[in-house]
């Protein structure tokens, strides 16, 4: 049922998802970075003042919800193309009076 993809197609479609990939790293190296530096001032910079978690937290929610977008729900992805699949089929059974 899908055209296979031209060699242009291709190329584009790979640099797109490896650009969304090393964002994605990107995006994980500096929460761990920043987490690290923020974990260390109010540890050892501030005294012992007590570190709160809740930024980390919800970086955390974040940098997974970014996960989620590029490695499952990303342009091209297993689960993505599936569903348009599914979709394609059932426009084209309408279309058809099926």
């Amino acid at each position: 049922m899908t055209e296979p993809l031209t060699p242009e197609a291709i190329e584009k479609l790979a640099r797109k998802r490896a650009g969304a990939k090393l964002g994605w790293y990107m995006h994980a190296v500096l929460y761990v970075v920043v987490n690290l530096i923020v974990f260390s001032m109010s540890r050892y910079g501030f005294g012992n003042r007590p570190w709160s978690v809740y930024p980390l937290l919800g970086w955390g929610l974040g940098l997974a919800l970014h996960g989620v977008s590029v490695f499952i729900l990303g342009t091209g992805s297993g689960l993505r193309e599936r569903m348009v699949q599914k979709e394609r089929e059932r426009l084209l059974r309408q279309r058809d009076g099926r």
